[in-house]
């Protein structure tokens, strides 16, 4: 009986040596914080446990960053901008003369500095909180003393260990995320817009990321994007959420706001009444409508000035249709209203999936249109299953974007010289699922129409409707200027 209770109080004790030496570790690792000056100002290094794991730089002046998956520890190594050097940002920002090389390899050596003494802190807390403990639950009948400073020492050397492999960044810092606070996310956006085209370029500004960012504050009006390429904003999904309209007028920021359906919930006179304000958030709105949407409310948007496509073709204010190719600024524009559109006095289906004979009539529909097309807008991404597995089997000669929604999942998928974008529900789900609270998705293609088009970036945004708080994922589709599209091919988040 003794034995056992010995035993037992050992195990307890020894336990107790770990419990403590790894709390002690993670409070240095939380905790401990570095100052480092750059020829560009000063930087704090320090790590978050338990934040979406990478290597983020941050400029809490603009309340703006970027992260990189770089980091194989659950937390994240945080570069914050704490001070600005704006004689020498201001030589950046009119003519770059700084070492941006330099530059970067201070950086490189700030974070290492760091880490080194991290690892070091990180051990020695550990072990000295491990010992603490040892030395208060010491007695005559428990383990001996050099036993449980023993656990103390292997996991303070285990946590130190696991520090030192698993936080230093690994590998190329590529397919950055942007992140910001607030209601808005413009600083994102324009961070985004300033990536360059080629691979070089993109480079350059990983490189030089922390300099931009400090360019940002010295003089955001005069910072031209390396690259003054043309946008799209697709949103899909807004089932009634009126909410969200103010937000996505401020997205589309004047540009074209392409909507891939439902709009409405259920496809009311009254919902339509209340959502045709959206004509005028994009310049222009074109819009397609999905299953939860009605003839109702394609007459009531076209009637507003927006531009309603269907597979007849643009739909006119009169009821007629136009042309059912359409120009978009420069881009050729056409798109498929879903068959399980609602008609006066019909139930929308729950649910509903398109049939095979839907799904070939929808590839007989695109078929007729020739190549003498950019864009293609249509709700239900299975109704083109049968079209995009063509398309992958006999690549068009040029890029062709299908822009979809439904699925409420924000995705890019692309084969060569096909992209397949969905930027998930703008309506959160819409005012029905407000309690699900998920995210609000949006999607922004830029792209080139000189000499003919060619998608550059697609940009995936979310907004957590709780508190604000927005990220912008870039996903690259011209790393190589000589790659087609087919040769990036990403799937969604």
């Amino acid at each position: 009986m003794g034995s056992r209770r010995a035993r037992l109080r050992a195990t307890l004790v020894l336990t107790a040596v770990v419990a403590a030496t790894l709390a002690g570790g993670l409070l240095a690792l939380t905790t401990f914080r570095q100052d480092r000056d750059l020829d560009a100002g000063t930087v704090r290094v320090s790590v978050v446990p338990g934040a979406p794991s990478g290597l983020a730089l941050y400029v809490p002046l603009v309340d703006w960053g970027v992260r990189f998956d770089a980091v194989r520890l659950p937390a994240q190594l945080r570069v914050d901008v704490r001070r600005i050097d704006r004689a020498a940002l201001g030589r950046v920002a009119e003519q770059r003369q700084l070492d941006v090389r330099a530059l970067r390899a201070q950086a490189r050596d700030a974070i290492a500095g760091y880490l080194r003494a991290l690892v070091i802190v990180v051990f020695a807390a550990a072990l000295l909180a491990g010992a603490l403990v040892a030395l208060a639950l010491r007695s005559g009948d428990g383990p001996r003393l050099r036993w449980s400073l023993g656990c103390a020492v292997a996991t303070a050397l285990s946590a130190a260990g696991a520090v030192a492999l698993l936080l230093p960044p690994r590998g190329a810092l590529e397919d950055p995320e942007y992140f910001a606070h607030g209601s808005d996310i413009p600083a994102a956006l324009r961070a985004v817009e300033a990536v360059g085209r080629s691979e070089r370029a993109l480079s350059e500004e990983l490189d030089a990321q922390l300099v931009g960012l400090a360019r940002l504050v010295v003089a955001p009006g005069r910072i031209a994007p390396t690259r003054d390429a043309p946008r799209l904003t697709l949103a899909s999904d807004v089932h009634n959420n009126v909410l969200v309209l103010p937000a996505l007028r401020r997205i589309a920021h004047g540009g074209p706001l392409f909507v891939a359906g439902d709009l409405t919930d259920r496809g009311s006179p009254l919902e339509a009444s209340a959502t045709r304000s959206i004509a005028r958030a994009g310049d222009p709105l074109v819009f397609v409508s999905g299953n939860h949407d009605s003839a109702v409310l394609q007459r009531d948007l076209a009637r507003a000035g927006a531009i309603v496509l269907t597979r007849r073709g643009r739909l006119l204010p009169d009821g007629r249709h136009g042309p059912r190719v359409v120009r978009v600024g420069r881009l050729r524009v056409a798109g498929y209203d879903d068959p399980f559109l609602r008609r006066p006095g019909q139930a929308s289906a729950p649910d509903p999936q398109p049939s095979a004979a839907q799904q070939a009539a929808f590839d007989d529909w695109l078929r007729s249109l020739g190549g003498d097309l950019d864009v293609v807008l249509v709700h239900e991404p299975a109704l083109a299953a049968v079209a995009l597995e063509r398309l992958a089997a006999d690549p068009p000669p040029r890029p062709l974007a299908f822009l979809v929604g439904h699925t409420h999942v924000p995705s890019l998928q692309t084969t060569r010289n096909v992209l397949v974008l969905n930027g998930g529900t703008a309506g959160g789900g819409g005012t029905g699922n407000l309690a699900e609270s998920q995210p609000i998705g949006l999607a922004v293609l830029s792209y080139e129409t000189d000499p003919t088009f060619d998608p550059l970036a697609a940009d995936l945004i979310e907004i957590d409707p709780a508190n604000g708080d927005a990220t912008a994922t870039r996903r690259r589709l011209d790393l190589d200027d000589e790659a087609t599209l087919g040769d990036a091919a990403l799937d969604g988040p």
